[in-house]
């Protein structure tokens, strides 16, 4: 951990804006060589550089070696981004710059990464090695995700709509599949896959390195929306594709496209499946296929067919699944095991646990709740798994379905990292450390990755709760100078309460805000209720038609028990809540429903109309717009603009192209004509990730000063 004197030069605020959140400096991106002899990962320079660097660490030495500085690269000329670069990021909420991702090659002898739109290729040193070296490729446009073949003699990359290729030697560069027609994209995720499916990927290569997986989408039906910039009125607005609920979405295929670029489309019934999930290219078998409806109810595992060696582009079914609810898209299946089986993911309803399955038949503890599948080897499959959602673990079960001793990580903390050949890189974050440590585990011994992150300047004190009859888990953070029982403090609840967004965690990064906020005088309360992850099927659809009214219900009932837990430390009559995008919408439901209980609230980039948020994302919670509108009008805030008693702001970016401003704006004016005061915070060129220095930490001050102004002092 370094730089322990930001802590005492700048505010909190201001160190947390300039750290993104204490983020930058750590080692991440981890990757380990099939042979366990090397790590690779990411990481900046200090705890407030955002310029990532590829980093080598020798598992045999314990030596480092900077692979690729984007600062020797490039020199005095500084990195430039395209707008599709800032898009891929904003998708993926990758606030870095310099290197933010790489792939390498089967071995891990090489790897490539996009930089200031160009291609770099760089050899990894081998174990022992003092060097390896980075030269740029040629290429055309702005490079996107580029990926090595497996056996590292060619980069395939994204760019202008085209799928290209080159060399390792840089000798051949060309492209493989032009766009045919206007609104065409080949090589990349459509924005519902990239947004909401965790899908970043648009082309797989072949095991040997001979051709391709390509998808090609086409937005020409997508509806044309446009993000203005109001503080720049000579700026013409930007024109985007956006697959609102119950509109038209990309029309997505995919094509087995061969080195001569000849292209052959894969096959399966897209009427009644149009959704790609995912898709995978193993030495074990044959393309894999994961595909849904559009309801998200029903879903199919496709092997794409061969003839003779090749892709004959029909698919034969190897799977169906269906939930009455909604299927989950997990991550890392459907996959091969090494003799043939089907793994995939999915909901044992039974015993309300999300499981392994192979060849149909789960496998592993039935309350061991896996996210997604790290990788699949001869032991079995590795998870990112948990039995306390508070917790996240790596854990092996193995194809007895037994996780042994050792195979796990373990304790009161988070983990997530990757093995292989033997070795662990593991990044963890617990309550009893601060920040985030990485290490590395071979042979029985374990080493940490140099960290740079920097150093808040406390620790936060968190009590970690199970509140009421749901057990919800919850976090409550006091001033650290707070004697119990001396004074009754306002309430601050923070929750984010929703689908894909757990706050309560064993971390203590987690709550670095939570406890400056509380120390400028607040109990702050974080807690996650129903259809937040990790607790189970039943849990997660719960919410179901009732997007915030549930969630709503959970924070009143951890609100009380708060109350009931530290009666002389809490005024249950002066409680705020605030929260950023599903929270935001959260916190402004429950400050127009339940007045009784919510004093006031800050919405940031709130969703407050159901029908402008996208296909995928809204329709899996409330169905199909035509077919259930008064789900989506019972769930939307403008109806429910006359009941405002209590004091609301709002805060939206202008530039935000995922919640756009436009949610904002029809709260605002329901409020308005329903003669209800309130405060709306427009920022100017600030998207959804909000994450400028400037406007992080201001907002964070001007949100204290309006708790304050309307909870009192403690």
């Amino acid at each position: 951990m370094t730089d322990p004197a930001l802590s005492e030069a700048l505010s909190f605020p201001r160190l947390f804006a300039r750290t993104s959140r204490f983020t930058l400096g750590v080692p991440r991106a981890l990757t380990v060589s099939p042979d366990g002899g090397r790590v690779l990962f990411l990481r900046s320079r200090s705890g407030t550089d955002r310029t990532g660097l590829l980093w080598a660490y020798d598992v045999t030495t314990g030596a480092e070696h900077c692979v690729a500085d984007p600062g020797v690269l490039l020199g005095e000329a500084g990195e430039q981004l395209s707008a599709q670069e800032r898009a891929r990021r904003e998708r993926s909420r990758e606030s870095g710059a310099g290197i933010v991702a790489y792939a390498t090659d089967r071995q891990g002898d090489q790897a490539c990464f996009a930089l200031s739109g160009r291609l770099w290729l760089a050899t990894v040193p081998k174990p022992g090695a003092a060097t390896g070296d980075v030269r740029g490729l040629p290429s055309v446009g702005a490079v996107i995700d580029p990926r090595l073949d497996p056996t590292g003699r060619r980069v395939a990359y994204a760019s202008a709509g085209a799928l290209r290729v080159v060399t390792a030697d840089g000798a051949d560069e060309r492209s493989l599949v032009e766009p045919d027609g206007q609104h065409v994209v080949w090589g990349q995720a459509e924005f519902v896959a990239a947004e909401e499916m965790d899908r970043h990927r648009g082309f797989w290569w072949s095991p040997d390195g001979e051709s391709l997986l390509v998808e090609r989408y086409d937005e020409q039906d997508v509806p044309l929306w446009h993000i203005a910039d109001p503080a720049n009125p000579d700026r013409e607005p930007v024109a985007v594709r956006y697959p609102a609920a119950g509109t038209t979405n990309a029309d997505v295929t995919l094509w087995w496209v061969r080195l001569d670029g000849s292209p052959h489309e894969v096959q399966w019934d897209r009427a009644a499946f149009p959704y790609l999930l995912r898709v995978s290219w193993s030495t074990h078998g044959s393309p894999l296929l994961q595909v849904m409806s559009r309801d998200q109810r029903d879903a199919q595992v496709l092997a794409a067919e061969t003839v003779g060696g090749q892709l004959s582009g029909a698919t034969q079914v190897l799977a169906e699944q269906h939930d009455d609810v909604w299927l989950d898209a997990h991550e890392g299946v459907p996959a091969w095991s090494p003799d043939g089986r089907l793994v995939t993911v999915g909901a044992d309803h039974p015993n309300d646990t999300n499981r392994v399955y192979v060849d149909g038949d789960p496998i592993g503890p039935e309350h061991l709740q896996v996210l997604s599948v790290e990788s699949v080897d001869d032991d079995g499959v590795l998870v990112q798994a948990t039995a306390e959602p508070t917790e996240l673990h790596l854990a092996r079960i193995g194809w007895d379905g037994t996780v042994a001793p050792g195979a796990t990580t373990e304790g009161n903390a988070t983990h997530t990292g990757t093995v292989s050949g033997g070795t662990w890189a593991v990044s963890r974050g617990g309550l009893d450390a601060d920040g985030t440590h990485v290490f590395v585990v071979a042979s029985g011994e374990r080493r940490e990755l140099v960290n740079r992150q920097a150093y808040a300047g406390f620790r936060p004190k968190v009590r970690m709760l199970r509140l009421g009859e749901r057990e919800l888990r919850t976090g409550v953070v006091f001033p650290r100078h707070h004697v119990p029982g001396s004074r009754r403090l306002p309430v601050l609840m923070d929750p984010y309460g929703g689908p894909h967004g757990l706050r309560c965690v064993a971390a203590s990064r987690a709550f670095l805000e939570s406890q400056w906020l509380a120390d400028q005088g607040f109990c702050v309360v974080v807690a996650d209720g129903r259809g937040t992850p990790r607790r189970g099927p039943a849990w997660d659809r719960a919410v179901r038609d009732r997007l915030a009214a549930v969630p709503l219900a959970d924070q009143v009932d951890a609100m009380a028990g708060v109350a009931a837990a530290y009666p002389d430390d809490v005024d249950p009559g002066r409680v705020g809540i605030r929260g950023w995008s599903f929270g935001g919408y959260l916190a402004a439901y429950a400050v127009l429903m339940r007045p009784d209980v919510f004093s006031c609230a800050v919405a940031g980039a709130p969703v407050t109309d159901q029908r402008l948020y996208d296909t995928f994302y809204k329709e899996r919670y409330l169905g199909h717009p035509d077919v259930q509108p008064e789900v989506y009008d019972a769930n939307s805030l403008p109806p429910l603009a006359a009941r405002l008693e209590r004091p609301l702001m709002i805060i939206h970016g202008l530039a935000d192209d995922n919640v756009v401003v436009a949610h904002s704006l029809r709260l605002s004016s329901a409020l308005l004509a329903a003669g209800k005061a309130h405060t709306v915070l427009p920022l100017s060129g600030v998207t959804h990730m909000a994450s400028q220095e400037a406007v992080a930490e201001n907002l964070l001050r001007l949100q204290v000063g309006f708790f304050r102004d309307h909870l009192g002092q403690a």
